[in-house]
């Protein structure tokens, strides 16, 4: 494919919403040029632009001068921008970093930087942390994202990707979607998630992208375009059985996917037709990408999308090992059943949270909710909820006496914390790092 700002240039269609298109490519073309005047051949850019505008130009600009490039969210903490300077050295800020982000919080940084070599020209850095809350970097290039487009086109047979984008463009959801449209000649449209507009789109022709948590309050609002999109992508966490089945109610064409940083988004998805039609899972996977999955349900992935690694470090293997169990049905068709890492053991039985938090969420009782397990000498492992209730009228009882007909009675919950909401990032990942400090802090507080 060309280079980003080649297309940039060569386009002259009205292919862009949200952002005024002559500004764009004369920013590009000033910050390219910024690029060609440092005296670092290759200098590494760290890009923090809250404005699509400015971000999208500055991306344009570094990958086209094949820039070692740190894509950084500018809404970062003091505490996260210090784990950012302790492993970025950049020769070019594009944005800002926080006012109250001080000269000792830099001091301190600088002073427990990793000792790496500088970044390989053509490297792109994606920030990824998961639920851990740290922040690190996938090593992504100009051909790893190629590739990701290439294979979402040829899984959906269309030579053309329109995307309608409200998700932030620094992380990997929201820059595929613009490199979807930038290299298949497509339209792409951004717009921040509180002050939707679909009224100037077609959503016929459209892909828009969401996490669940937005997924839902578009249902609730009952949006009428949304069932209007051609295809609507959900991920980024797990939507819940009731959510999905609401929006098969009102024929939405849904297509949950699964996907990461480290593959340059989705590398399996289930049509929209399927989704229809009943079919449940997170569908085939794409062409690009080969999936297998161990005796004990751990997925390993294989794909010309996959990260070279976590930045300074590369992957020692093509093939990446996941925290993710699952399983292919008959069809072929993926499905996720929890992770590794948070399956709880209590009492010598294996329990997954994503299970009970389906069934606590069919309650209809709460709005949110997340199960973790913590340590207990007697059990092991306690089963723990933090749950968003519905109302203040909501009890712990209430919700137990609907679990007794869902689950087994060792799969229940021994400890209950209601909060008035779940601290969960733009793509709907819940920080487990902070709901572990409130649950120390509440229960010492009872105790």
């Amino acid at each position: 494919m060309a280079e980003p700002l080649v297309i940039l240039q060569s386009r002259q269609d009205d292919w862009l919403g949200g952002i005024d298109r002559q500004a764009l490519i004369h920013l590009a073309q000033d910050r390219y040029q910024a690029i060609v005047q440092h005296p670092k051949k290759y200098p590494t850019i760290l890009i923090s632009e809250l404005e699509p505008l400015f971000f999208l130009a500055s991306f344009v600009a570094a990958s086209t001068a094949r820039c070692p490039a740190f894509l950084a969210n500018p809404g970062w903490a003091p505490s996260e921008w210090q784990q950012v300077f302790q492993q970025v050295h950049p020769d070019l800020i594009w944005g800002i970093v926080p006012p109250n982000f001080s000269q000792a919080n830099f001091s301190q940084a600088n002073a427990l930087q990793i000792d790496a070599p500088p970044p390989t020209p053509g490297w792109i850095m994606i920030p990824t942390g998961g639920s851990s809350g740290k922040v690190r970097f996938a090593i992504h290039t100009h051909e790893t994202l190629s590739f990701s487009v290439m294979g979402f086109c040829k899984y959906f047979q269309i030579d053309q990707v329109n995307s309608y984008c409200v998700l932030p463009l620094y992380h990997v959801s929201g820059l595929m979607q613009f490199l979807r449209s930038l290299f298949t000649q497509g339209k792409f449209v951004t717009s921040p998630f509180k002050s939707l507009d679909f009224t100037s789109v077609d959503p016929s022709i459209f892909f828009i992208s969401l996490v669940p948590t937005q997924l839902q309050r578009l249902l609730q609002r009952s949006s009428p375009e949304l069932s209007q999109f051609q295809t609507v992508l959900v991920g980024g966490a797990p939507a819940w059985t009731e959510l999905l089945e609401t929006a098969r109610q009102q024929q939405i064409r849904l297509a949950p996917t699964y996907g990461m940083t480290e593959t340059a988004s989705q590398i399996a998805t289930l049509k929209p037709k399927d989704f229809l039609q009943g079919k449940t899972g997170s569908g085939q996977v794409l062409p690009h990408a080969h999936l297998s999955i161990a005796d004990n349900g751990a997925i390993a992935i294989q794909s010309q999308s996959l990260a070279l690694g976590y930045y300074p470090h590369l992957f020692s293997t093509p093939q990446f090992q996941t925290d993710d169990l699952g399983y292919f049905d008959a069809a072929e068709y993926l499905h996720l059943v929890g992770r590794s890492s948070q399956k709880i053991i209590t009492g010598g039985e294996n329990v997954f949270p994503a299970e009970v938090e389906a069934a606590i969420r069919a309650s209809g009782l709460v709005k949110d909710v997340y199960v973790l397990g913590l340590a207990e000498p007697h059990w092991g492992e306690m089963i723990t909820a933090v749950y968003v209730p519905v109302n203040v009228k909501v009890t712990v009882l209430m919700i137990q006496v609907f679990l007794n007909q869902e689950l087994s009675k060792y799969k229940h919950p021994k400890q209950w914390m209601s909060v008035a909401k779940l601290p969960r990032n733009e793509q709907g990942k819940v920080n487990e790092t902070v709901i572990r400090a409130k649950l120390l802090s509440f229960f010492e507080e009872k105790s």
